[in-house]
């Protein structure tokens, strides 16, 4: 094979995989492993004229034509710097090197800084869809430079996912961290979505003594609706799929396990100071998910209500498909806002518009609602409007307001915990107020630590003498 288009370093599932859908794509492509032997196998079985392996660094970076397009496929931290700092005495200016997994934003400007000095492209790339989408067509998030961009768009184009009118799911996202970053918000946003898919599960099972078959129609009926989306297509299968006789969903342990991108996502909303409320507490669900044998052990002391609903099984499913959708354009909203700030702070000129339009396909958040965001985008006239202002996004979210009221009454009266639909609409009341009671922390405030406040009838800070 003459040079390779572009290398690729890590053949765990999603290097390897993304390994196949850039030769499959017509592009020449060499791989490395630090393990010589995984190279080696993966070569005999998907190598061909398009996919070759090298067995030392060196002879990999020599195979590749400048500039050189060097993917990471590694894990996140450690393991990426030490790559690039093998990488660096073997590059060349003008060579890029592009992170494509989920690595923290401020580690992606960190490096891009470094390699900036030394005349190297470095692009942080949010690459979403799981090990099918890296195979199949996943949606792709560059940051990086302008110039870089225009050297890898047309491969990036090639082998990602469609959005929903045929177009590619891929954009240039902005420059340093703007990849990771929307990558992790991204995360984010799908940590509350499954927690809010989670929660409609528990209230079907416990409040109307709905089985997983039962659930299963629910969810379908909802996929075929305005919910339709990839995580209400798959959650289907994950409950009608048996073990014997037994529904796996029935045995599998309630404790969520996480990889620290919605963590990132809550802390990041804290450090700019910006409410998210709905992927904060998707997070914290997970963590209590964690402190089973405290939660077995303090169920006995706290019974549950027996709930006496006069509300239909039927009645509750149309509340409960109007309320997850409200709750999702909540997801969006916070998520939305949180890359808004950041891409002003950061002046990465992040386009939310085609991020809605490059999550339609290939990644785990794909949904049917991606298209009306995009289009109301559009629609506004404006580069990056607060989705809230946007007058379709008010019709949708006040059309189900009283049904999300309801399931949220519902659920606290069977004492069924749902913090993610809750938070999500507690979001939409609190931005929504035009006089919250902050002038009453306020007040206490200045009263126990002299920290002033301001008026509504007078300009400045002022200071009250409280105990005269």
């Amino acid at each position: 094979m003459e040079n390779a288009e572009v290398g690729l370093i890590g053949l765990a599932v999603m290097g390897a995989n993304l390994a196949r859908n850039i030769s499959n794509n017509g592009f020449k492509t060499v791989v490395y492993n630090r393990t010589t032997e995984k190279m080696t196998q993966y070569i005999e079985e998907f190598g061909n004229e398009n996919l070759i392996g090298k067995e030392s660094l060196e002879d990999f970076v020599q195979s590749i034509a400048r500039p050189r397009k060097i993917i990471i496929l590694v894990k996140a931290g450690d393991a990426v710097d030490a790559v690039i700092n093998q990488l660096i005495p073997l590059v060349e200016k003008g060579d890029m090197i592009i992170d494509c997994g989920n690595t923290n934003y401020r580690d992606t400007i960190r490096r891009t800084n470094d390699l900036n000095e030394k005349g190297i492209h470095f692009i942080g790339c949010g690459v979403s869809g799981g090990e099918e989408g890296a195979l199949n067509g996943p949606s792709i998030m560059p940051g990086g430079s302008p110039e870089s961009w225009e050297e890898m768009k047309e491969m990036w184009k090639a082998i990602a996912a469609d959005d929903f009118l045929g177009g590619p799911c891929t954009a240039h996202i902005g420059e340093g961290g703007a990849g990771h970053y929307v990558k992790m918000v991204h995360n984010g946003i799908e940590y509350a979505v499954m927690q809010m898919i989670a929660e409609a599960y528990d209230m079907l099972k416990k409040m109307y003594g709905q089985t997983p078959d039962e659930i299963a129609k629910v969810f379908k009926r909802f996929n075929e609706g305005r919910l339709n989306s990839f995580l209400f297509e798959i959650a289907v299968p994950v409950l009608l799929k048996k073990d014997g006789s037994a529904h796996i969903i029935d045995v599998i342990l309630d404790k969520a396990g996480q990889k620290g991108t919605g963590k990132w996502t809550a802390i990041e909303a804290l450090d700019r100071g910006i409410g998210l409320s709905s992927i904060s507490e998707s997070v914290f669900a997970r963590v209590n998910s964690s402190y089973k044998e405290d939660r077995v052990h303090l169920a006995r002391s706290f019974p549950k209500p027996e709930l006496q609903s006069e509300t239909t099984l039927e009645e509750f499913i149309q509340l409960l498909e109007q309320s997850l959708y409200a709750g999702m354009l909540s997801c969006y909203a916070q998520g939305f806002e949180l890359i808004k700030l950041a891409s002003t702070e950061e002046g990465w000129k992040v386009n939310l518009s085609e991020v809605s339009r490059i999550w339609q396909g290939g990644c785990i958040i794909r949904a049917e609602v991606l298209q009306f965001l995009t289009d109301t985008y559009k629609a506004s006239g404006k580069e990056s409007p607060k989705l809230l202002e946007l007058k379709e996004i008010q019709k949708a979210i006040n059309g189900s307001l009283p049904a999300w009221r309801d399931i949220i009454c519902l659920s606290v009266q069977a004492g069924i915990p749902t913090p993610a639909l809750t938070s999500g609409l507690q979001y939409i009341d609190a931005s929504t107020t035009e006089r919250l009671p902050a002038n009453m922390i306020q007040g206490l405030r200045d009263y126990f630590g002299a920290h002033t406040y301001e008026r509504t009838d007078k300009e400045g800070s002022f200071h009250t003498d409280w105990s005269e």
